[in-house]
């Protein structure tokens, strides 16, 4: 039975590839979008889907672009993985202020079901190599100044509250995601990086990564058999940043000398970069609110995703190929 279906987001890494998955289908699908919006990652499948204009820090245009939608998908939001920089603004009023209007706006126009689109960051750190968190974990980011954490928890608390009110809502978390259309460079940040020999040393702890496919096709389970108000982590491997580091190297055919360096030294390092107006010469993720959460274990379990979900798995070596391939075709490395 067709579907009339918005994405939020869809102008983003993981909104574009949802919007195209769903297209595979006969749904009506609409895409969220501002008058400013680029829709440059959509550009070739646009005739088939429906522009809708809307804001999510705006309710007015969420209720009219909501109504008689069958579902939602909320995958907008601002990534800043930074400290400080005056981007906590951004932060609460898009994440956290702009998921309070999303299911408030489903629940005045009965949209019929909504999927959260959350983070890894809402759940926490499992700071011990080895250690798996999983859906049910303390979230622990306080202390460490990761404005964007913890804009993903109230989020999220946004999301229970709407779930207690009668909203047909379920929650995902991606992990750390790779793969084609990141033109944003988040995950990809990475292997541009290393491509680009700008990495010459790495922090010491770990994260859970996976491809963006795997992550719509785990989407899009969830919406159709996801259990109501429950969370579901979308991870696969579980690597340190010096093994993350080695299979980028690896596909991409740049080898250089990388050196541990632990947060402490961390600190001193980016500050003398800092002073000597030469930060531009290492990786952009290279600044101390970034390396302070790095230097921690972001390990975590798939294991209710994959057996709710059906949520595949493979190594992500093929995900950073796809991706690198990517960037390579489209001249943006």
């Amino acid at each position: 039975m067709s579907q009339k279906i918005l994405v939020t987001g869809a102008t983003g890494f993981i909104g574009s590839r949802l919007l195209r998955k769903l297209l595979t289908g006969d749904n009506d699908v609409h895409a969220l979008v501002r008058k400013s919006s680029n829709l440059e990652l959509f550009s070739d499948i646009a005739d088939r889907i429906h522009l809708v204009e809307g804001d999510i820090t705006a309710l007015d245009t969420l209720e009219r672009a909501f109504r008689g939608m069958d579902q939602v998908y909320h995958s907008a939001g601002y990534t800043y993985m930074g400290g400080g920089n005056g981007k906590d603004g951004l932060l609460y009023s898009i994440n956290v202020d702009g998921t309070r209007n999303v299911m408030q706006a489903a629940l005045r126009t009965e949209v019929s079901r909504v999927v959260h689109v959350s983070s890894i960051t809402a759940v926490g750190m499992s700071q011990k190599h080895g250690k798996l968190l999983d859906e049910a974990s303390p979230w622990n980011f306080d202390g460490i100044g990761l404005r964007y954490a913890e804009t993903k928890l109230l989020a999220e608390i946004e999301v229970r509250k709407a779930v207690d009110k009668g909203l047909n809502c379920v929650i995902v978390n991606p992990a750390f995601v790779f793969g084609a259309g990141d033109v944003n460079f988040n995950a990809g940040r990475l292997i541009k990086d290393v491509y680009h020999k700008k990495m010459p040393f790495y922090p010491l702890g770990g994260v859970c990564v996976v491809d963006v496919e795997i992550v719509v096709e785990a989407v899009i389970r969830a919406m159709e058999v996801g259990r109501t108000g429950e969370r579901y982590i979308l991870g696969g491997d579980n690597l340190t940043f010096k093994e993350l580091a080695d299979i980028i190297s690896g596909v991409t055919g740049t080898r250089m000398f990388m050196m541990p360096l632990p947060y402490p030294l961390a600190k001193v390092l980016h500050s003398l970069l800092v002073l000597l107006h030469s930060k531009n010469r290492v990786s952009k993720l290279f600044n101390p609110t970034m390396f302070r959460v790095a230097s921690e274990f972001l390990y975590f379990s798939s294991e209710k995703a994959i057996r709710e979900l059906d949520m595949r798995t493979e190594p992500i070596e093929r995900s950073i190929k796809r991706a690198f391939d990517w960037y390579k075709k489209e001249r943006l490395l």
